[in-house]
């Protein structure tokens, strides 16, 4: 059977964004952003972008397009014989479906706080503590929460089971380009409150006296660690949109197309978060205190803080299923390539899996909260080896894969490449990318594994790390701080 493809260019781009754009981009990158020297961190953050997200992008999205299939077979079709390389494929579909067993709840906690926020749940001069116990009672309620989950992740397969042009493609399109409208309107909404220059000097502007204070060898590493993690590699998610991809264009000029659009909605998420809450006089918080307390409490303080809260928490929904549908896509089409089954059959055998794979993330905030393992609890465990393990050890397989003779090869990956019209790499940079850019890669892992710790905030009784799409929850005895009470 002749594999489907994409309509259109744009197509392609927006649905790859929409992989790449996650929860991180609004909770994570503001943050980190504002912490770390503000347009310093930005700076650095764009440069490493450049010299080790898109590189590492087009390597998966390389071994996609050449190979026309999903990750297992995909290794397969390119790599030597009695090579070994497809066994990570197996590893990219774990790594799927452990994400997506915590990532439907987190984004059924978007799409109920859409709702809430349209129904107004969410009422005018609501108290701190009062907003917060919305949050509470909501992971307090497993029925509550199991149908969340479930709404998000039968939407999410019912537009795989449409296919790539009728379903993924049509919707994504749509949904991203109200995305972008959205978070446009959000921003300058929240620029144009009162008291928000004070926000976004803390965000854009070059703070030196923080800089000399942090470190610029810890701004560098912090602004590697983002570039590095905000594309969500290593578990071929962006390789099975490579697979669909046609030959008319380059890796590298589609890659900086996805990353630009990536980068764009997290640098607009902090100018909708940092003014409205300079504006308000509470902390930027990050994690959920952020985004399920912190903005809630502005909003309800704020002139029309229902229409904006309601925007808000659509324009995240969107973007959290962009990559729900991204994610399932490649579930879907691996099982597909691997058992030679109907898309209609591997919709409904992987919706039954997710729904049911995904309920011990949801009861582990209730019925399972006292449940525990190295001090994680389920969605933690779920999410340490997704993103401590799977991703960052999944990109630099796919790196080793492109540019090593025991792969498939760095003149293979680079015709591959630079096959189309459009922006090409030069052969010159295969020093580079053989032996630079692996330990680029290396030095990102070791620090994120050292620096785990720090982007760990309390929330109701939680401790939060986020990279881009990941998000860690691990279970901890420590009270909602009085920043994120507001």
């Amino acid at each position: 059977m002749e594999r489907e493809s994409f309509k259109s260019r744009l197509g392609f781009i927006l649905v790859s964004a929409g992989c790449a754009i996650g929860i991180g981009n609004v909770w994570r990158f503001p943050y980190v952003a504002g912490e770390n020297g503000g347009g310093l961190f930005v700076l650095f953050y764009l440069i490493f972008l450049v010299l080790m997200g898109i590189p590492v992008l087009t390597m998966e999205l390389a071994v996609g397009r050449a190979s026309r299939k999903s990750a297992v077979l995909g290794y397969k079709k390119l790599e030597k014989p009695k090579s070994k390389w497809h066994i990570h494929g197996w590893f990219c579909m774990l790594g799927c479906y452990l994400l997506m067993m915590y990532y439907t709840t987190v984004s059924g906690w978007m799409t109920s706080y859409f709702y809430k926020f349209a129904t107004g749940t969410f009422e005018s001069g609501m108290t701190s503590e009062q907003v917060s116990g919305v949050f509470s009672q909501l992971q307090s309620n497993p029925i509550e929460m199991v149908i969340w989950m479930a709404i998000i992740t039968i939407l999410g397969f019912l537009v795989c089971s449409r296919g790539i042009q009728k379903g993924i493609e049509k919707v994504s399109k749509v949904m991203m380009i109200a995305l972008l409208v959205l978070i446009l309107a959000l921003a300058v909404n929240s620029i144009l409150l009162s008291g928000a220059g004070e926000g976004l000097k803390f965000y854009l502007v070059p703070d030196f006296e923080k800089v000399s204070e942090i470190g610029i060898g810890n701004i560098v590493s912090a602004a590697m660690n983002q570039s590095f993690f905000t594309l969500s590699l290593g578990i071929a998610a962006m390789e099975i949109f490579g697979s669909y991809m046609s030959k008319d264009n380059t890796l590298p000029g589609e890659s900086v197309k996805i990353c630009a659009l990536d980068t764009f909605v997290a640098i607009m998420a902090g100018l909708i978060i940092f003014p409205a809450c300079f504006s308000y006089g509470v902390e930027p918080d990050q994690g959920p205190a952020l985004i399920f307390i912190t903005l809630p409490n502005v909003f309800v303080n704020m002139a029309g803080g229902r229409i904006w809260g309601t925007l808000f928490f659509l324009f995240m929904t969107f973007a959290c299923f962009s990559t729900i549908i991204a994610v399932f896509e490649n579930i879907i089409s691996f099982c597909i390539d691997m058992f030679g089954i109907s898309r209609k059959k591997s919709v409904v055998i992987n919706a039954v899996i997710i729904l049911i794979a995904s309920l011990p993330c949801v009861f582990g905030f209730n019925i399972w909260s006292g449940f525990e393992l190295f001090g994680q609890n389920v969605l933690g465990m779920e999410d340490f080896l997704v993103s401590n393990i799977l991703l960052p050890v999944g990109s630099l397989i796919y790196l080793l894969f492109c540019v090593t003779k025991f792969g498939w090869g760095f003149d293979n990956y680079l015709t591959e490449c630079n096959t189309g019209k459009g922006m090409k790499f030069s052969r010159f940079l295969k020093p580079y990318f053989q032996f630079v850019l692996p330990v680029l890669v290396l030095i990102v892992l070791v620090h994120d594994r050292l620096i785990a710790d720090h982007f760990r905030v309390p929330v109701r009784g939680a401790a939060v790390e986020k990279r881009n799409d990941v998000l860690l929850l691990n279970h901890a005895q420590a009270p909602l701080s009085d920043s994120a009470r507001g």
